[in-house]
């Protein structure tokens, strides 16, 4: 009996919080039929809010990739001072504000700033341009493929590296041969919930990319640009849009969820 109540509980949690807004966007989005949404998607404005978005996306996720096997691998199979610090420092984006990330990124790399200044004195603008974008989507996505990589290291131990190394292999042609394949699942784990966190960021990107229209405007600032502008076919169309791309990356990461005993 409890059981059974608990499950309802949990199913008319979800139905209000989860199911019924989502489903929602897709009836008002596809209430007039697929013309609409089709057309709102395929406007200049739209197409390049997408475009902005894959390439922040794509370069945070790539950036995200190299840091967090090297940090895996530097938590997971060395000692050194200062590892309970990284340890932490690398769980700080889960417990900031994106909105303070973009804030202190714009006080780091500003035009005002000495560091914002250098780079802008050779021709690279950070804050208000795509590099600011992509760092803070660098930021707030940075526990994610390093967490999910961490336990996978400590559970294999270093028994087969040791190994390799003992019959001769390199340090590369270790990891290439034995370390990746062994991680490779959850590597790929680690990526999809990268990506997925950086197509729907919106607080670190809203403070540092200006939102600008057709210039650094990702398809989220495009989704609150079009909604306060009464575009509210837009505005579902683009939301119904990052939904869908959130399922499949739910979808994906069932599919390269690490297994016990893999």
């Amino acid at each position: 009996m409890v059981k059974h109540v608990l499950r309802v509980i949990v199913l008319i949690y979800l139905l209000f919080l989860l199911i019924l807004p989502v489903a929602l966007i897709g009836w008002r989005t596809f209430g007039d039929g697929p013309g609409p949404f089709i057309d709102a998607l395929t406007t200049h404005s739209a197409l390049h809010a997408f475009q902005v978005t894959l390439v922040v996306a794509g370069w945070a996720v790539v950036l995200n990739t190299v840091f967090g096997v090297v940090a895996a691998l530097l938590l997971a199979r060395h000692e050194f001072p200062g590892k309970r610090l990284l340890n932490a420092l690398i769980d700080l984006p889960l417990a900031v504000s994106p909105v303070v990330v973009g804030l202190a990124l714009i006080l780091v790399y500003g035009t005002f700033s000495p560091v914002g200044g250098w780079f802008e004195g050779r021709g690279i603008q950070i804050i208000f341009s795509t590099p600011g974008m992509v760092l803070a989507t660098v930021f707030v996505c940075l526990p994610l493929v390093v967490r999910s990589i961490v336990p996978v290291l400590e559970e294999l131990g270093d028994e087969q590296e040791q190994a390799a190394r003992t019959l001769g292999a390199g340090g590369w042609q270790t990891f290439r041969r034995v370390t990746l394949p062994s991680i490779r699942a959850a590597l790929g784990y680690g990526i999809v919930l990268s990506l997925a966190r950086a197509l729907g960021e919106y607080g670190a990107v809203a403070v540092v990319s200006g939102r600008t229209v057709d210039e650094t405007q990702t398809l989220t600032l495009f989704v609150e640009e079009r909604f306060e502008n009464f575009d509210v076919q837009a505005s579902y169309s683009a939301a119904l849009a990052l939904a869908v791309l959130a399922v499949a990356g739910l979808l994906a990461t069932k599919l390269l969820r690490p297994r016990d005993g893999s």
